[in-house]
């Protein structure tokens, strides 16, 4: 989209009985905002369905990209919302110089925002909702009660975070929300219930339809599916409850 802050393709896979996990690839062209999500049991205090855990693997990125990405120093609600009120929030976001296999999983709580000048993609448990903290001036509505009473502002360390070689076979996330992995045609993710693969490479095929980079499927138990020797793919899956 150009000229737009984001682009965004959601790979969706039942619009009237949605998977409870969702994957975008994103397009920015100018900062997203500032934001923070509730956990599940923040969320279901809210009469929300549940809360929003997600993880960003970057494919590309201009020089100057960066993610913000938790916040230089820890902050209590009351700092946060006057921050946020006052645009010096910008300024105390952590932003990370971004590059082409960086990947951050951001747990509910976590202060963020993306960059310009980024594609990626982000996994996500489904929610429809965001707590914007703070949109450089657009006219947007923010949400900084509700936003600051659920952030947790502190300096980001989940040891999750990691540059990927885009040619290995990794298990990048093991819950306890869902998994995630990248590898070729062989790869699998541990557990039950619907996988989506994306392509970031090849060609992925199931039920007769195929699948290329920019693209998704999403695999049942049980359904078969191959993938193209050249293909390197990138899978998620809910964690299902014991």
């Amino acid at each position: 989209m150009a000229g737009e802050p984001v682009g965004e393709i959601w790979l969706e896979d039942r619009p009237d009985d949605p998977l409870p996990l969702l994957a975008k690839y994103l397009f920015t062209s100018e900062k997203l905002s500032v934001q923070v999500h509730p956990d599940d049991a923040q969320a279901h205090m809210r009469g929300l369905p549940g809360g929003k855990d997600e993880c960003w693997l970057v494919l590309d990125a201009e020089p100057e990209a960066a993610l913000g990405i938790g916040t230089v120093r820890p902050l209590d609600a009351a700092e946060l919302a006057a921050a946020a009120q006052d645009g010096s929030i910008e300024a105390l976001i952590d932003w990370k110089p971004a590059r082409r296999g960086d990947f951050y999983y951001i747990p509910a709580g976590t202060v963020h925002a993306i960059g310009a000048g980024l594609t990626l993609i982000e996994v996500q448990q489904t929610a429809d909702f965001t707590y914007r903290l703070y949109d450089y001036g657009r006219p947007r509505a923010l949400h900084v009660a509700d936003g600051s009473a659920v952030a947790v502002a502190q300096p980001y360390a989940d040891p999750r975070a990691c540059s990927v070689d885009f040619a290995a076979e990794r298990l990048l996330v093991d819950g306890p929300i869902f998994r995630v992995a990248i590898g070729g045609a062989g790869a699998a993710l541990a557990g039950s219930g619907p996988t989506l693969i994306l392509p970031l490479a090849g060609t992925v095929t199931a039920n007769g339809a195929a699948a290329t980079a920019g693209e998704g499927l999403v695999i049942d138990d049980g359904t078969g599916w191959t993938a193209s020797v050249d293909a390197r793919l990138l899978l998620a899956r809910m964690v299902q409850p014991s």
